[in-house]
């Protein structure tokens, strides 16, 4: 077999891999450790460091020298420095601090005090409940950017409040899948963070460009439920004074200056500091964390087993990001050594595909990846497989990068492998029927659609803020 040969056997025996439940971290490290020993093989220098090993030794311990000789293979040096690089990449130092910042927020109880002032402010609108629910998890999802932490908790404080209100089981569960998974995409997202890692491009311009991607794809979710509660009111009744109270303005004002402001705040001094050039990325994220940590002191949440989770969550996720990036820069530079990329380039220019044919295809990609795959591991392994082609096409990686964030809408909501759809099952009401929660997301899903494809039709969605605030 040739290099390019092997180097497609090494992709595919990966993928086969992951499928049958492999860890993927670990796989992709000794997949790339294993086909690299291979790919960076020299029997000369092999012979060199056994023979000079074998000489400072004077033959007397042969197990010694003969493994040294086996392991002077330049695979090895490559290894550790790409766990160099990794742990010293100034980009990647704002994860853990921003992974911080969301667990605890999450256990500080300031959810339950949002949600219950949105729902009181927006009474009097056709799905109030609903757009209560959909702002709460668009701003909890923003400030902890975990999915699976969003869905939950408001799954448990939002669903019971809505199905109580008489309102449509499915649609009461789409709304929160597709509420929870939006911290992905609006910043500070993380997963902006990796792809920035991972592709070269500016984190804060990434940031800049897809704010208004985001507010778009939530003003699309809030007419959705809007015009259908007007449509078809038996879907979201209109609530009583017992399941939601009239409140006077001014106490009014004081709940949402109590519970709404400080998480707004927090978020936008964050977002704001980074845009506005007043802190890199990592200075916000420590920024973020340290506010998180007075808010939850105000709200008198701040105990030490609460610290201790946070702390224990934050190293845990973000160890498996970091390794994650080990072994994709692992794997990936004995793929490309093996000529695989050259392969998959020609490969797609032989195709001779226009740019929104090959946009179409990647994206395809994704979207199919997205079932079995966490985006994480979506950004980190097969994201760099399409970058190098982006030129090729005259597609710029910022546009590229966005699209991608609002393509892994899809992955947590697409049936039958919707994460999030698992994640509300997991908690909800024994009445709550997965096929039910399915059939909520499908419009929200239709919706994701149809804000790339105004992004596609309108690239100055994208590009507006970028280059109003850094020039192009």
């Amino acid at each position: 077999m040739s290099d390019p040969q092997i180097a497609l056997l090494m992709l595919g025996l990966f993928i086969a891999l992951v499928f049958l439940g492999f860890p993927i971290a670990f796989t992709l490290m000794a997949m790339g450790i294993g086909f690299g020993y291979y790919a960076y093989f020299d029997a000369g220098r092999m012979w060199r460091a056994f023979n000079r090993l074998a000489e400072d030794a004077g033959m007397s311990d042969q197990t010694s020298t003969w493994i040294g000789g086996l392991f002077n293979n330049r695979i090895f040096d490559l290894f550790i420095n790409q766990t160099y690089t990794v742990m010293s990449n100034e980009v990647l130092t704002a994860v853990p601090l921003f992974l911080f910042m969301g667990y605890v927020v999450e256990r500080a109880n300031i959810v339950s005090r949002l949600f219950t002032t949105l729902n009181i402010a927006a009474r009097n609108m056709p799905g109030s409940m609903g757009v209560a629910a959909l702002i709460t998890c668009a701003l909890f999802a923003t400030a902890t950017g975990i999915v699976g932490a969003v869905v939950t908790l408001m799954g448990l404080l939002a669903l019971p409040a809505m199905l109580k209100a008489r309102y449509d089981n499915s649609f009461a569960s789409g709304i929160i899948c597709a509420g929870g998974t939006l911290g992905i995409l609006i910043p500070p997202s993380i997963m902006l963070i990796v792809y920035a890692a991972s592709s070269g491009v500016s984190i804060v311009r990434l940031y800049a460009a897809a704010l208004l991607p985001g507010l778009t794809l939530v003003g699309l979710y809030l007419i959705y439920i809007v015009g259908r509660a007007m449509i078809q009111p038996s879907a979201a009744p209109k609530p009583t004074l017992e399941e939601v109270p009239h409140v006077p303005r001014g106490k009014l004002a004081v709940m949402l200056l109590t519970s709404f402001l400080p998480l707004a705040l927090l978020i936008m001094s964050v977002l704001g500091s980074i845009l506005f050039g007043l802190a890199t990325p990592t200075e916000a994220a420590a920024i973020g964390a340290l506010g998180g940590m007075l808010l939850a002191a105000i709200y008198r949440a701040l105990s030490f087993q609460r610290m201790r989770e946070s702390v224990y969550l934050t190293v845990r996720t973000t160890a498996m990001v970091c390794w994650l990036f080990v072994g994709s820069y692992t794997f990936s530079s004995v793929f490309s050594y093996l000529g695989g990329e050259q392969v998959i380039a020609e490969f797609v220019t032989s195709m001779d595909l226009t740019p929104l044919q090959f946009l179409l295809l990647a994206q395809l990609i994704i979207f199919l990846l997205g079932w079995p795959l966490e985006w994480s591991e979506i950004i980190i392994i097969f994201v760099p497989i399409f970058l190098p082609l982006l030129p090729m096409f005259g597609i710029d990686p910022l546009f590229f990068g966005i699209l991608v964030a609002l393509n892994l809408q899809t992955s947590f909501l697409t049936p039958p492998m919707a994460m999030s759809a698992y994640y509300l099952k997991g908690i909800a009401p024994p009445s709550i029927q997965l096929t039910q929660i399915f059939k909520g997301v499908l419009p929200f899903l239709f919706l994701v659609i149809v804000c790339m494809v105004l992004m596609y039709q309108f690239p100055q969605i994208v590009f507006h803020l970028p280059n109003l605030f850094y020039g192009s």
